[in-house]
């Protein structure tokens, strides 16, 4: 099995389409562990891996209110990020919004700028859809995250808490107005 690893060959944005779902599913997972996953698997951490089903990846692929910015290097999926139209958050300002969903890299390419291309892309694609500001929430003690949102402009507008069955956990609100920003490629 050849696979590369890190930045080898000419990173490559495309629009996900349904028969992306397999890679997108096991790249949600791996991402999923490597970042919530710390101290070993449990089960509540696995059925939230196995919830990244190949599916719920199509189903979201076809949703017209949702689009799947896919990062590819020598035609291998490394990293995605998904947005949801027309979302709102009761923290961000009152505004037109966008959601920007699991924006994943795969461990090996984090710090290649790939995370960046991928959030300017959706963040172009969120203002031409009509929104003013895009949000995100981040795990609180996911300090990598957080400060690379930081850099690039977004601001913590406050507490959230992420919730699978009986666990809740500490979420950040993040936001940028997407007024000026928009960068096409």
């Amino acid at each position: 099995m050849n696979a590369p690893h890190g930045p080898t060959g000419e990173l490559a944005l495309r629009d996900a389409v349904p028969e992306d779902a397999l890679c997108l599913s096991v790249l949600a997972m791996q991402v999923f562990l490597d970042t919530y996953a710390t101290a070993g698997i449990r089960p509540l951490i696995a059925r939230e891996a196995l919830s990244f089903t190949a599916d719920s990846f199509r189903r979201f692929v076809e949703d017209r209110q949702a689009r799947t910015v896919i990062a590819e290097r020598d035609g291998q999926l490394i990293g995605f990020a998904q947005l949801r139209l027309a979302a709102s958050h009761p923290l961000i300002p009152d505004a037109s919004q966008a959601e920007l969903l699991r924006p994943y890299v795969q461990r090996p390419f984090t710090g290649s700028g790939t995370g960046a291309l991928l959030l300017h892309r959706v963040e172009a694609i969120a203002a031409e859809s009509g929104a003013a500001v895009l949000w995100l929430t981040a795990w609180a003690h996911n300090g990598r995250a957080l400060g690379f949102y930081a850099r690039l402009g977004y601001r913590d507008h406050g507490l959230a808490w992420h919730t699978f069955e009986d666990e809740s956990h500490e979420n950040r609100v993040l936001a940028r107005p997407l007024i000026g920003r928009i960068e096409t490629s």
